[in-house]
């Protein structure tokens, strides 16, 4: 770098006055070194220095055209290759080149003037004549490289900035030093050579004014059609160094949060496509090397085993095959050729970035030496400052460099690996993709690629490390010697111990994240079945259960903060004990080693540098290792077999005819098909038809080319539409979905619908056909979903049709109208070809062709009459077949009856009970349509919310945190870790940064100490204190993050209880309209950011903040004069810092929001291959995924510039701490001390690192911090009434009778909403049976939800027993009720955990209910009996035994109030028997409330209450109710009971 030549010169001067002869000239450039040490008082140690002019003529003057040059092939080769069109010349450019031109001119005019005086007889010395020649060339050189530049369109060229540069640089001391020698001579010596210096000085300086601004973008560029295009293409070279072209969006993002339109669009070389292309490239050229080498050892090998007649030619296959294995292709190769270059640019700026890092030390000690002589001249230390600060802010450029170019080939990366896995994906034969899950290819997509990006980030470190150890040892040794060994060996003893706590740190996240995936899936189910809890009162035994767990997580965080506290303790310490080591050793081993200022100062520095590159090579390597892996396994993938896309020929057959195959197909070497021989006409209608598994689906996918080709051909003429069996739906809209990707065409679009019976869907799905359908088509149910599927491609208008059984998804009827509408011989495909394959018997007779498959062979073929008539195998599939049939087939549900239904009575909608009502009440209802107009009135199982008008939205839009965070919020967290504790940290922060500096000013202290004979005294006591305040500091250190921890934990502990507590505590309505998903991200995001997110970060914000702290009072204490600067310094970092922090939290955002889409688009494409390839939309899916892919980075790459901008400008404001720390010492020379002066440098040196981070820290907290009030606003929300009431509990047997009094009672959902109930009056005695029943709607539910006050009365009381109930606890009203509810829920646990989780009850009385409730036999069967493990929702027993041990739950209760929600349709009538005959003999003393859908259960109960819109209609007994022909008779009548 010029910074160190310039050292150079300023030091090196030569003694010789002038050069007479060219020998003169060449002895005194050798003798440039020496020549110091010999007579260096004449130009060093005067106050006013002057250089020789042998050495101005030479060495100044030819250091710029050497750079120029030597750089010069390479920027020619770049320009070669950097094509942007040409930019028009400008007034700029063409004032460049006229001062270019101008001198060129006045260095040949010098060069010239000296053949002149030659001719003259006034020999000038030679160098008059070689250097004018040089500077005149180059000048020369350099005005055609600005020509050059603007035909290659380079706006703003760093190569002639740099020039430009350092000639003005070069030519300032002979210009100081021609004006010092005019003025002492009174008289100018060569007037001519003097002028001509002076024009040349103002032109090279006008040079670099004009090359510091930019051109106009090129000419002829292509045209940007990009709204926003990236500033960076465009900036200067000064912009690019400095990133002063981010700044635009820094200013933007403080105003306002960016959002996605204010993202800049990519680089074109940063884009997926231009990326991945070339990835792919290099890939195919690695595969094409390896499989070329393959074909070689085939022959060879196949010959030799073949001579041994012994072997078949299986064994031949065998040998090839391991061949094989010897030279894969390999991935690395590919993405070293695709990114290697990119990436060494990076590397280049690092090793300079390391070499400038070790000349600060080295001029650290040449202060100090300034600072202890006092009288060297003044200007020496000016020069040393300013020495500093110029390769400080190099350095800081380069490393910044070498991060940008190393984060955008990690980007890079990350983009290439993840395109190419996707279109692997796309053309992967089936039985490779078996072979991975889909959750691991996208986890190749999501952790691998990452692990890459990750990698590269730090992957310069490997060779870095080494080269700054090694650097730094060099450099100690020569100031320590071998006493150094000793500290080293301390730094790699602490390796280990770091290795072996980060072991054990993963051991315990490990345990951590177990306990914590078993609190949220518990969490999961009580949100699931709040209301069940709610209405049983079994909130305290969930809420214990989680917090046992809760505990057990806690415990582990715990013990995981010991360790960190530990490790940290480890990492502070670590410098420190090097440090006292070597000076220890050093002192003791021989009293002459003198501890002065230097060395220690000088050492110090040198450990700082040395404690990064000890601690990252670990790090590294186990990234390498981890790295490793994920790249074996996206080769394997990337390896696998793929399909032959000419499997299938597309060409013209027979006239007429549309497919014919003849093929033996197979998939993993065993033929699953067998010599087919099928011609299929143009426009016939085929069956294909078989037992499960005999190749059916098979022959499908041989149709499209996805099976692996044994034998045979097959073709296919025209294009092709698949309906798979398993319907694939992609997350978009529906209409989306069945247009896939064809041009909209109204009328055709509404047909498609029609034929496939979706217009009474549309009807039902909230937003019409633009309904967002989610994920693998989540809100549709199977037959729609499968009716979208056939409606895609019957819109793709093809001319070949395969479908896959698309039949069976759906109800008969259905199937019957489609297979009219649709496939049949008037549907609206006729006229095409269509191969079908079903189970449907009876479709058969309409087709024109039937083929019948048999173990993957045909067995017949032929039309419906002829196979029956050959009675073989298909009369005997029709005959196993044809007994279901007829049942379904004779049902009266014709598409007409539905429409008295507001659901879609196609298929399974609404709810999974609307189906088996049909069947269970087969036996009972005489007529069946009224059957199916009742399903349709039962209240949908959702929450029993009336109607709301439609722009009322039910669930509120959860609000994103924008915009900076409260400081109320870090007080809510402060009170949560008590303040008592907060002052503690703060305090124990004070004392360890105290004894850090105590440590540090001993040891200027002890460096000043004076010399006596060669020795210095009292080492041994100096020692002692140094290691005492040192260790002090270690220790406050381990206390401080032991006790940080534990106010974190605290925290973390309070704010989950408070937040458990409250919804506990919620109303039911809370749960209404929140999403469950969105309080669960509170229990676990929330809560695991404020468990390990926050408390490391607070952590790092005062570390950060206290050394930054420390080292100003530092500065300031030695030089006073410092405060002035500070002020303005805090000013300019303040700034950066709010901009960085506001721009780059939203950055994060948007990149998190932007990540998530890419992977689901992804797991979409792999489940749907075979549909994409069979439509031929593999391009677009490509393009749709790189538009994903580039979106993510869109935001991503800003997040990296903004890093880089932020570590620019902060480090600038470290490097000018560094500038004034060093030149107040400077000025207050007489008065300092060199140990104070070692003391403040050494310390500013340090600075910037923790400024850096003490922005990355804030950003950190404030982006989490949100976590405490997410939590905070779920913790508050308003709550139920008490659970229980001092001095109003009811007493013990309470209710004794079981009368139930409502008066005057009215009651809402929430508040807003109409009453449901409105003024009901009613008395129930003791012992009644009463059945409910109304119409959906008439507030049947809500009248059991008023009893238990999950809806509280907006006017009026009930009581029971005569105790009003609304002013006892919740849950001495709740446990004193029983209540059988609609839908049997279970929490995962053990049977008798969800028979009797407060454990009140005996064995023998559980055994009992069990009996009672026939599951005795069920649960005796069972090996562990009572302690049979229900899965989640009970999903391993039968919803029959779900409900009875619903049932079992009440039997155990046994109070004398029995509500019983009766069951819709879940239940078969065996099980409704049982529990009704249960009812009738063990509760017979009890007052039953029964809600009814079938009469016929309470036709004999005492009376019957009518309820009609929130009203009661009639109440009398069965009997006279039907006699009074009112409401109830017209139900009963409906149902054929009366």
């Amino acid at each position: 770098g010029p910074s160190f030549y310039l050292f150079q010169q300023n030091l090196d001067t030569t003694s010789s006055s002038r050069c007479s002869s060219w020998q003169r000239f060449c002895l005194s450039v050798n003798k440039l070194l020496l020549s110091f040490f010999q007579d260096s008082n004449l130009s060093v140690h005067t106050d006013n220095p002057d250089l020789t002019p042998c050495f101005q003529n030479t060495v100044l003057a030819w250091i710029p055209s050497i750079y120029l040059w030597s750089a010069l092939p390479f920027y020619l080769l770049y320009l070669k290759h950097n094509k942007r069109g040409y930019i028009v010349l400008s007034v700029l450019s063409r004032f460049k080149t006229l001062f270019g031109v101008l001198l060129w001119c006045v260095s040949w005019a010098d060069l010239f003037y000296s053949f002149h005086e030659l001719l003259q007889n006034r020999t000038p010395p030679p160098v008059y004549f070689v250097t004018p020649l040089i500077v005149g060339i180059t000048m020369l050189l350099a005005t055609l490289l600005i020509q050059y530049e603007r035909l290659r369109g380079v706006q703003s060229s760093g190569v002639l900035i740099i020039f430009w540069f350092l000639s003005v640089l070069c030519a300032v001391g002979p210009f100081r030093s021609k004006i010092m020698t005019t003025a002492a001579q009174g008289h100018v010596n060569e007037r001519f050579r003097f002028t001509t210096f002076y024009i040349y000085f103002a032109l090279i300086i006008m040079e670099l004014i004009l090359s510091c601004f930019k051109e106009k973008p090129p000419f002829f560029s292509p045209v940007s059609t990009d709204s926003n295009p990236c500033p960076e293409l465009t900036s200067g070279f000064l912009s690019r160094l400095t990133f002063w072209w981010f700044t635009s969006m820094a200013i933007l993002g403080y105003k306002r949060p960016i959002e996605d339109k204010d993202l800049w669009s990519l680089n074109e070389d940063d884009t997926s496509k231009a990326i991945v292309q070339q990835l792919t490239k290099e890939w195919d050229k690695e595969k094409f090397h390896s499989s070329r080498k393959e074909d070689v050892t085939y022959v060879k090998k196949s010959n030799n085993v073949l001579n041994h007649v012994g072997d078949g030619p299986e064994e031949a296959e065998v040998l090839i095959r391991d061949k094989k294995h010897n030279r894969k292709p390999s991935f690395l190769k590919a993405l070293l050729r695709t990114f290697g270059a990119y990436f060494l640019i990076g590397s280049f700026f690092k090793l300079i970035q390391d070499l400038l890092a070790f000349v600060n030390p080295q001029l650290l000690s040449a202060l100090i030496g300034f600072i202890k002589n006092k009288d060297a001249p003044a200007w020496w230390g000016f020069l040393i400052a300013a020495l500093m600060f110029i390769c400080a802010v190099l350095q800081t450029l380069m490393l910044h460099q070498h991060f940008q170019y190393s984060f955008v080939t990690g980007m890079r990366l990350r983009t290439g690996i993840t395109g190419v896995i996707y279109r692997k994906s796309l053309v992967i034969t089936n039985s490779a993709k078996r072979s991975s899950t889909v959750g691991e290819i996208v986890n190749l997509m999501s952790v691998d690629a990452q692990r890459f990006m990750d990698l590269v980030a730090f992957l310069n470190m490997l060779w870095s490390a080494p080269l700054q150890i090694f650097l730094a040892l060099y450099f100690l040794w020569q100031t320590l010697g071998p006493s150094v060994l000793a500290g080293v060996a301390v730094m790699v003893l602490l390796i280990p111990f770091n290795a072996a706590i980060a072991m054990k740190t993963r051991a315990f996240q490990v345990e951590q994240m177990r306990y914590k995936d078993s609190r949220i899936k518990l969490m999961n189910e009580i949100l699931g079945g709040i209301k069940v809890l709610k209405l049983y009162a079994w909130e305290p035994s969930f809420s214990e259960k989680v917090l046992e767990i809760r505990k057990n997580e806690l415990r582990v965080l715990k013990k995981s903060a010991y360790l960190n506290s530990l490790s940290s303790f480890a990492w502070i310490s670590a410098p420190f004990l090097v440090a006292l080591t070597t000076f220890a050793v050093y002192v003791s081993v021989d009293e002459k080693n003198i501890l002065d200022a230097e060395k220690a100062f000088v050492s110090l520095s040198l450990f700082n540098i040395l404690k990064f590159p000890l601690s990252m090579l670990p790090q590294v390597i186990s990234y390498i290792v981890q790295t490793s892996v994920s790249l074996k396994r996206i080769q394997q993938f990337l390896s696998h077999d793929e399909l032959d896309p000419n499997s299938v020929e597309t060409k013209v057959i027979a006239p007429g005819k549309d497919m014919s195959i003849s093929l033996n197909y197979a998939n993993k070497k065993t033929p699953i098909l067998y010599f087919i021989n099928l011609l299929v006409p143009t426009g016939a209608l085929v069956a294909v038809v078989g037992h499960v598994g005999c190749g059916k689906s098979s022959l499908m996918s041989a149709l499209l080319g996805e099976m692996e080709k044994l034998e045979g051909e097959v073709a296919v003429k025209g294009s092709v539409a698949y309906v798979p069996q398993q319907a694939w739906i992609q997350n978009a809209t529906l209409k989306d979905n069945i247009l896939f990707g064809q041009a909209p065409n109204e009328q055709k679009y509404q047909n498609v619908l029609e034929a496939c019976a979706l217009k009474t869907d549309l009807e039902v799905l909230p937003g019409g056909d633009q309904t967002e359908i989610g994920e693998k088509g989540i809100n549709l149910s199977g037959g729609q979903r499968q009716r979208v599927s056939l409606a895609r491609a019957v819109y793709s208008n093809s001319d070949i049709y395969l479908l896959d059984d698309p039949l069976s998804a759906v109800d008969s009827h259905v199937a019957r109208h489609i297979f009219d509408k649709v496939i049949g011989p008037d549907g609206v495909l006729k006229g095409k070809t269509r191969i079908l394959v079903t189970h449907g018997i009876s479709f058969l007779p309409q087709v024109d062709h039937i083929v019948v498959l048999g173990d993957g062979k045909i067995s017949e073929m032929g039309s419906y009459q002829d196979l029956l008539k050959q009675n073989k195998a298909f009369a005997e599939f029709l005959r196993n077949y044809a007994l279901d049939e007829d049942i379904r087939e004779d049902e009266p549900t014709g598409i007409d009856s539905a429409k008295i239904c507001p659901f879609s009575p196609n298929d399974s909608f609404v709810s999974t009970r609307q189906l088996s009502v049909i069947s269970s009440e087969g036996g009972e209802c005489p007529n069946k349509m009224s059957t199916k107009r009742r399903v349709c009135e039962k209240k949908p199982a959702e929450s029993p919310l009336p109607r709301r008008n439609p722009n009322e939205k039910l669930i509120q839009a959860e609000t994103a945190e924008t915009g900076t965070v409260k400081l109320t919020v870090f007080w809510q967290y402060m009170k949560a870790v008590g303040p008592v504790i907060c002052f503690v940290i703060c305090f124990l922060y004070c004392c360890q940064n105290a004894a850090a500096i105590g440590a540090n000013v001993w040891l200027s202290d002890w460096t000043n100490e004076p010399v006596i004979n060669g020795t210095q005294h009292n080492t041994a006591m100096r020692i002692g204190v140094y290691a005492a305040l040192g260790l002090l500091q270690g220790l406050i250190v381990l206390i401080t993050s032991f006790t940080l921890a534990m106010g974190g934990i605290k925290a973390a502990r309070s704010l989950h209880a408070a937040l458990l507590e409250n919804k506990f505590h919620t109303p039911q309505s809370f749960y209404d309209t929140t999403p469950t998903g969105r309080i669960i991200n509170r229990f676990s995001k929330d809560i695991y950011v404020i468990d390990e997110v926050i408390p490391p970060s607070i952590l790092m914000f005062l570390g950060t903040f206290f050394t930054s702290l420390s080292t100003m009072i530092v500065i300031i204490a030695s030089t006073p004069l410092f405060a002035v600067v500070i002020v303005p310094l805090a000013i300019v970092y303040f700034f950066v810092q709010r901009f960085y922090v506001a721009t780059s939290r939203q950055l994060k955002r948007l990149e998190s929001v932007s990540r998530s889409p890419i992977y689901s688009h992804f797991s979409e494409t792999v489940s749907g291959t075979s549909v994409i390839r069979a439509y031929g939309r593999v391009k677009s899916f490509i393009d749709i995924s790189d538009q994903k892919i580039d979106e993510n980075q869109k935001s991503h790459y800003p997040g990296i510039v903004s890093n880089r901008w932020l570590g620019i400008r902060v480090e600038f404001v470290g490097n000018c701490i560094v500038l004034f720390a060093a030149l107040f010492a400077v000025i207050g020379k007489n008065s300092l001390n060199p140990g104070l002066v070692g003391l403040s440098v050494s310390y500013a040196l340090q600075v910037t690192l923790s400024l850096n981070f003490m922005v990355r820290a804030t950003s950190e907290l404030e982006t989490n911090i949100v976590a405490v009030e997410r939590i905070k606003e779920y913790s508050e929300t308003e709550t139920e009434a008490p659970w229980a009431i001092e001095g109003k509990s009811p007493p013990q047997d309470w209710p004794s009778k079981g009368e139930v009094e409502f008066v005057n009672y009215s009651a809402r959902y929430r508040k807003g909403l109409d009453l449901v109930l409105k003024g009901l009056n009613l008395q129930v005695h003791g012992g009644e049976k009463i059945g409910i029943v109304g119409r959906t709607g008439a507030g049947k539910s809500s009248m059991t939800l008023c009893l238990f006050r999950i809806l509280e009365a907006a006017k009026g009381e009930i009581k029971i027993d005569g105790v009003k109930i609304a002013e006892i606890g919740l849950h001495d009203l709740r446990s004193r009720l029983t209540i059988i509810p609609q839908d049997p829920v279970l929490f995962s646990g053990t049977l008798r955990m969800n028979l009797d989780p407060f454990n009140k009850y005996s064995d023998e009385e559980i055994w009992k209910a069990l009996e009672l409730s026939h599951l005795k036999t069920f649960v005796s069967s069972q090996p562990s009996m009572l302690e049979y493990e229900c899965s989640e929702g009970g999903e391993n027993l039968s919803v029959g035994q779900r409900q009875l041990v619903c049932l079992a739950r009440a039997l155990l209760r046994k109070t004398r109030i029995l509500i019983l929600d009766e069951a819709t349709a879940a239940i078969d009538l065996e099980t409704d028997g049982l529990i009704q005959m249960t009812i009738r003999t063990q509760f017979e003393d009890c007052t039953v409330l029964t809600i009814a859908h079938r009469l016929n259960t309470i036709m004999d109960y005492t009376r019957v209450l009518v309820l009609d819109n929130g009203t009661v209609a009639e109440f009398d007994t069965p009997a006279n109710l039907i006699a009074s022909k009112g409401i109830f008779y017209s139900m009963a009548k409906d149902a054929g009971l009366a």
